[in-house]
């Protein structure tokens, strides 16, 4: 049997979090993870200003993400056409970027390396049994691992929450999303970020993402309970034909790749966030944690994973309770808010009179432009304004990451 301080499983944005932020704490940390990486994932690849703050925390190099575009600028088109330009701040770092998700993971597990984290991808977890001062998890390759905390980071259907009888069962999340990556799109396409509220989709939209090399993440997402999403293949081709996208993508545009689709959980502090007598800590999509008014995730992936492990490490290896209780208090006190007004929001977005009168606002002085692109790119809480035990020196004004 190998014995470790925490195993983490699963080595996506949450897992590298949580790991490299053990592992720099002085402790020793197994993570593991089906896949071999580089890998690709299902994913809108943008990151948000919120996002790219974790990641220059955790020391990530942008040059070690080959696909990384920094983004200045969000492109909203409303129901009736009217597109609107939202800036976002000049020469004070960096607000926005994109980058596939197959470079992004990939650079945060030699990071996790580097930090000290013992990685095994190409290694699943096959089971986990709670014991009263550990918990084991079966691991394919390497046998029985004894660890006093696991972090679940293993997605929404999360095998360790499975194994330990903490699955809902017949969970299928609160919204789908389909994307396909494109080359030899237009000049728009190649450097705008846009979303286009279509009113066949309301409260979800479609979007074109820009990557290096001629490239863009195009895409769409509903609510699950909205139009059924066998319906989103179908739908797919139609939505590419309609002229003002097509327009975008540009007349050489070509997909580089098939489509994917994958559900987007967001329901954040409703899901357990621990079990096993807080011997398990869930973490990414595993606690839902996705936001569900732009389904943006990498960010809330990215926190919860330092917030298991602050937890952790603020409780001690044998004090497993109160590392759950922190780490439920902070994910409540740091995620909570944004999920709750964000499902006020959405309502107010399934209707083509709501989104306009939204972009409309939005979009109608200076001043409201640039800070509508700083808020819905998550430079500071997205209810911020009523959370004021949140509040941060500088946090309306603050810079960008320096990534």
């Amino acid at each position: 049997m190998h014995a470790v301080d925490i195993a983490v499983v699963g080595a996506g944005p949450a897992g590298t979090a949580a790991a490299i932020t053990l592992a720099r704490a002085g402790r020793e940390v197994l993570l593991v993870d089906k896949a071999t990486f580089p890998r690709d994932k299902c994913c809108g690849d943008g990151l948000t200003t919120g996002a790219l703050r974790i990641l220059e925390r955790l020391g990530l190099d942008a040059s070690s993400v080959p696909s990384w575009t920094p983004v200045d600028d969000v492109v909203v088109r409303s129901p009736s056409g009217r597109e609107v330009v939202f800036p976002l701040p000049r020469g004070q770092g960096r607000f926005a970027a994109v980058a596939r998700r197959t470079d992004l993971d990939a650079a945060l597990v030699d990071l996790a390396r580097a930090a000290g984290v013992k990685v095994a991808d190409g290694h699943g977890c096959d089971g986990a049994r709670p014991g009263t001062d550990r918990i084991t998890l079966d691991v394919a390759g390497i046998g029985e691992v004894a660890a006093r905390y696991a972090i679940g980071a293993d997605g929404m259907w999360s095998p360790l929450r499975k194994s330990i009888g903490a699955a809902e069962p017949g969970y299928l999340g609160e919204w789908h999303a389909f994307r396909q990556y494109f080359r030899n799109v237009g000049e728009r396409a190649a450097n705008e970020l846009i979303v286009w509220f279509e009113p066949d989709l309301l409260p979800g939209y479609a979007w074109s993402f820009p990557l290096a090399g001629g490239r863009a993440n195009v895409g769409f997402g509903i609510q699950r309970h909205g139009a059924p999403t066998r319906t989103m293949k179908a739908l797919w081709p139609e939505l590419l034909q309609r002229p003002h996208i097509a327009a975008f993508l540009g007349e050489s545009a070509e997909p580089e790749a098939p489509h994917k689709a994958w559900p987007i959980p967001a329901r954040v502090g409703d899901l357990s966030l621990h079990a096993a007598g807080g011997r398990a800590l869930f973490v990414g999509d595993a606690a839902a944690a996705t936001d569900p008014m732009t389904g943006e995730g990498i960010g809330q992936a990215l926190l919860t994973g330092e917030l298991a492990a602050a937890a952790i490490i603020a409780a001690g290896p044998l004090a497993p309770v109160r590392a759950a209780e922190r780490y439920e208090h902070d994910v409540r006190r740091e995620l909570r808010p944004d999920a709750t007004l964000s499902r006020v929001l959405v309502q107010a977005l399934k209707s083509s009179l709501g989104a306009r009168g939204a972009v409309r606002v939005a979009g109608s002085t200076d001043w409201t432009r640039r800070n509508f692109a700083r808020w819905l790119f998550e430079d500071y809480p997205r209810a911020y304004a009523v959370t004021p035990g949140r509040w941060r020196e500088h946090s309306l004004t603050g810079t960008g990451a320096q990534l």
